[in-house]
């Protein structure tokens, strides 16, 4: 970071200036937010522990909640807390460390999706080579090109910021640290960072839903040869998925493929990303299948078993 920073701190807004709509909005998001670490938890437990959930998108599906509990948990606590505080501030460096998981988190959700949707590919168009093209290895490949892909985009959108010299006004109109809004706080031109930051960001969003986009449109051709039934089931499962995968990269594109401003509705958009895909995630993707539902019902069963001896 440049000599010449004095910034020691960045002051939120928040959503309002109000301070009961505030208290009101924690409360709220205090509710969202352990439903999200409660229902992405039990999937994560229950892909664990429950047998029968063997198949790779179970496996994938795991850890895409775990993400969801660790993206979400960058932001809420704090926007649930503040409103109690007299002052809605965080440390520099803090807001650093903000922005660096806030991407690292959210990249990873992008690539681990992009792996969900060629899963699915192959499991619908390419049924009988399923077991040999999706085994464990290759899974844990794909998972891992996925923390990989996320680091490294979140290390490049943090070290943009980094560079930056910092020296007045350290207030920001949002409830959490994002490029943007502090990309208007620094001191210095940000034109080239701010391109930089968009080619980084925003065409990593928009490149992995047009190849979702498409792996779906191929998915959605080849079921013309399907039963009816299989039909249905597939159209069932990629219909969930692409539920979850519009409500993330729409909001994405919107606030990362556009030039260094920011608007008042970006709050309210950053909330579809950073709180609602993690919260209807669960209700989409497991509470609809019977085969999770299934495995949620036997875990709790040998959970009350285990408490009667």
């Amino acid at each position: 970071m440049a000599a010449t920073s004095n910034v020691t701190e960045v002051i939120f807004l928040g959503f309002s200036q109000d301070t009961k709509v505030q208290k009101v909005i924690s409360v709220m998001l205090l509710f969202m937010y352990m439903a999200i670490v409660l229902g992405n938890g039990l999937i994560v437990v229950t892909v664990m522990v429950g047998k029968g959930l063997t198949s790779p998108m179970y496996f994938f599906l795991s850890f895409l909640s775990f993400v969801e509990i660790c993206y979400c948990s960058v932001t809420a606590p704090k926007l649930i807390v503040d409103p109690f505080n007299k002052r809605k501030a965080i440390s520099l460096k803090g807001c650093f460390t903000q922005i660096f998981f806030l991407h690292f988190f959210g990249g990873t959700e992008i690539f681990l999706l992009t792996v969900m949707a060629y899963d699915r590919y192959v499991a619908i168009c390419k049924p009988l080579h399923y077991v040999t093209i999706m085994n464990r290895r290759v899974c844990g490949l794909l998972v891992g090109a996925a923390w990989g892909g996320g680091l490294l985009h979140s290390v490049g959108q943090t070290f943009l910021i980094f560079q930056l010299p910092f020296c007045g006004p350290n207030i920001i109109d949002h409830y959490f640290c994002d490029v943007h809004p502090v990309l208007k706080l620094a001191c210095s031109d940000t034109f080239l960072i701010s391109l930089l930051i968009i080619v980084n960001g925003g065409s990593i969003s928009v490149i992995s839903f047009t190849v979702l986009l498409a792996s779906y449109g191929v998915i959605l051709h080849s079921l013309r040869s399907h039963t009816s039934e299989g039909r249905r089931k597939a159209l069932s499962t990629c219909a969930s998925h692409l539920v979850v995968v519009s409500l993330f990269f729409i909001p994405c594109s919107f606030v990362y493929m556009r030039p260094c401003v920011t608007f008042p509705a970006d709050k309210i958009v950053a909330v579809f990303y950073t709180v609602l895909t993690p919260l209807l995630n669960p209700v989409i993707y497991s509470f609809r299948n019977a085969e999770v539902k299934n495995a949620m019902r036997r875990l709790m069963r040998r959970k009350v078993m285990w408490e009667e001896k």
